[in-house]
């Protein structure tokens, strides 16, 4: 029996949920992740926020990561002020998933960005971000479509080498690039899309959503080197 790449993807941590007669504290991560994860060929496990300390034992687990999409990274992680139109700090998610980050870059675990895990990757290799930009999440609540066109010779590149139409919803993206990273892809406004490591280790940041979509092929990067790195 073929052994699935362990996938760990992060959560929300959300003040109050309510199923059935209950309203709690709850960890939350909608179910298009762990689908993709298991679609993708891949096992997937929650990583709810914890003290980041524990970060590199809980990396040290896994055969790949996905860092969720979510709220807003706070400024002060890459020296900025707050813009107004910035949402309120998600401050556990932060603290957790930066050192998530770290751990598995340290250990040569694959990695997986989307959307907010795409800019908390930029931000922990020293990038910064652009904290509004129109035209990405045009209705609140509904994902929208636009085209992202991939740099050749790149590992998207590589995964997607035509133009493709992708889901997304953000109002926020990548101004200066980490270091070490490259752009991989680009939205017809220039926003970039997709930025990378050169490897060895796989990683990849993603701006749009693949969990609100059908097409696998990011996922199965990942799942792809997870299982090349166990």
């Amino acid at each position: 029996m073929t052994v699935r790449p362990l996938i760990g993807v992060s959560t929300y941590l959300e003040a109050g949920a309510r199923w059935g007669l209950w309203e709690l504290e709850a960890v939350l991560l909608p179910a298009g992740y762990p689908r993709l994860v298991q679609r993708a060929g891949g096992l997937a496990a929650m990583l709810p926020p914890d003290a980041p300390e524990h970060a590199a034992a809980t990396v040290a687990r896994l055969d790949g990561l996905v860092v969720a999409g979510g709220p807003d990274v706070e400024p002060v992680h890459y020296g900025a002020a707050p813009d107004p139109r910035t949402g309120p700090p998600a401050r556990a998610r932060d603290t957790w998933e930066l050192a998530l980050i770290r751990a598995a870059l340290a250990a040569g675990v694959p990695l997986l960005g989307i959307c907010r895990g795409m800019q908390l990757l930029n931000v922990a290799l020293g990038g910064t971000l652009v904290q509004h930009i129109d035209g990405h999440a045009e209705v609140p609540g509904v994902f929208g479509h636009h085209p992202v066109k991939p740099v050749p010779g790149t590992v998207y590149g590589d995964l997607a080498p035509e133009e493709t139409s992708v889901p997304t919803y953000h109002h926020q993206a990548v101004d200066r690039l980490g270091e070490g990273l490259l752009a991989s892809a680009h939205a017809p406004d220039g926003t970039v899309e997709a930025v990378e490591l050169p490897g060895p280790p796989w990683v990849l940041g993603v701006q749009w959503h693949p969990e609100m979509g059908t097409d696998l092929r990011v996922m199965r990067g990942l799942v792809a080197a997870a299982a090349n790195a166990g």
